[in-house]
């Protein structure tokens, strides 16, 4: 290791490990370290979710810095920043950088980066509605990584960004960790409390508003009218845990619903499925979706955002109108009683994800937005990423900020 090396601390105020914490994750595992020496500054029980997947060589520091108020975080921030010599802070989602960036400006920080992975759909309101407060801490980011095309869309022309800011890098997994060959567990049926021969329709997703299990739920009497066996596995924790139970007791389809709660085995869980199910309201890019292809497991998922940039209606899978429940449950039914056509879509998908969605084109195209940021020699956009640069404002409708 050369001493020269650039200090990048990654900065997530979260306290939940979602599709934005394994993106950062990646790139915390996978960054060079020959040019760069990751740090992870993040909500105490965020790392403690990521306990165990952290290489021992990035130094990890607990730092609750949720909003503005947050003077103890703010001044473990800054010390945080000067001890390490950092040159480069990257937050991912907004709210992680509307603090963090102005405290790395205010330390010197040579280059800012933001991932801001989501559309914020909750936005609403004239002040908070108008994206001025992000336009502001805007003018201290050197760097936008957009997720998806979807992404980088809503960042130029609803939030009003720079469009010379933005830079498409979209997700990507371990490849090898998703072998579509591998089979189901010994034993995990059983123990799943499967029968096994039942039909295994999986949702690999937080219990969130975001996900859309509610309708789903909804969906399910229909689809067992017609597939009675049918069985549906909900992987991923979250708030509405306690309530999505309630839902399905309601329904009277608390026999065909298991919750599993939040597994690390999410190749397992794959394995064990026919395909998987993403009913979300809105996404970035979804690497539920893409680590289901990646195991040749289809996905029907909602019309959404970067969504549609992973699921290629009746290619890879199929795609229905967020929110409602008839198109789902036809869907469902469909791929239920279509077992070849599921099959052609998965191996369809397995191939999309070998070619766009590689955990090292992620980090190869990210270390290049880093260069280009830091402007260090060789930072110039030359990777994928540079087709994807929304510099030009060529693939954009609308106006930008300049």
């Amino acid at each position: 290791m050369t001493e020269d090396r650039v200090a990048v601390l990654h900065f997530a105020s979260a306290p939940v490990r979602g599709g934005a914490e394994e993106h950062m994750l990646t790139l915390l595992q996978r960054l060079d370290r020959a040019r760069y020496r990751p740090l992870l500054a993040a909500h105490p029980g965020l790392l403690e979710l990521l306990r165990g997947d952290l290489p021992e060589e990035v130094a990890a520091f607990p730092v609750e810095l949720q909003s503005p108020r947050d003077l103890a975080g703010a001044r473990r921030f800054m010390r945080v920043l000067r001890e390490q010599r950092v040159a480069l802070v990257h937050s991912h989602m907004f709210q992680a950088s509307r603090v963090a960036s102005p405290l790395a400006w205010a330390a010197g920080v040579r280059a800012i980066i933001e991932t801001p992975h989501v559309r914020e759909h909750w936005r609403k309101g004239w002040l908070k509605g108008s994206f001025a407060i992000d336009r502001l801490v805007g003018r201290l980011v050197t760097r936008y990584i957009a997720v998806s095309n979807a992404n980088a869309e809503y960042l130029v022309n609803e939030k009003r960004l720079p469009r010379r800011k933005v830079v498409v890098v979209r997700n990507g997994i371990p490849l090898e960790r998703f072998d579509p060959r591998q089979g189901t567990p010994p034993g995990m049926r059983q123990r799943a409390g499967l029968e096994h021969d039942a039909p295994v329709v999986a949702v690999l997703a937080r219990l969130e508003p975001q996900k859309g299990h509610r309708v789903l739920l909804d969906a399910w009497p229909a689809v067992l009218g017609t597939f009675p066996r049918a069985r549906l596995v909900c992987v991923g924790e979250g708030a509405l845990r306690s309530e999505l139970e309630t839902q399905a007791a309601r329904l009277g389809i608390s026999a065909a619903v298991i919750f599993a709660g939040y597994q690390a085995n999410v190749a397992d869980w794959l394995a064990l499925a026919d395909f998987t199910v993403l009913p979300s309201f809105f996404e970035g890019l979804p690497l539920a979706a893409v680590e289901s292809l990646a195991a040749r497991r289809p996905v029907i998922a909602t019309a959404v955002d970067g969504t549609t940039e992973v699921v290629i209606h009746e290619e890879t899978g199929l795609l229905v109108p967020a929110g409602a429940t008839a198109p789902l449950t036809s869907a469902i039914c469909r791929l239920l009683g279509a077992p070849e056509f599921a099959k052609k879509l998965g191996l369809a998908g397995r191939r999309m994800v070998e070619r766009d969605f590689s955990e090292s084109r992620q980090v190869a195209e990210t270390e290049a937005v880093y260069e280009a940021a830091l402007g260090r020699g060789g930072g110039s956009l030359t990777t994928a990423a540079a087709e994807t640069s929304f510099a030009s404002g060529e693939t954009l409708s609308g106006g930008g900020a300049n």
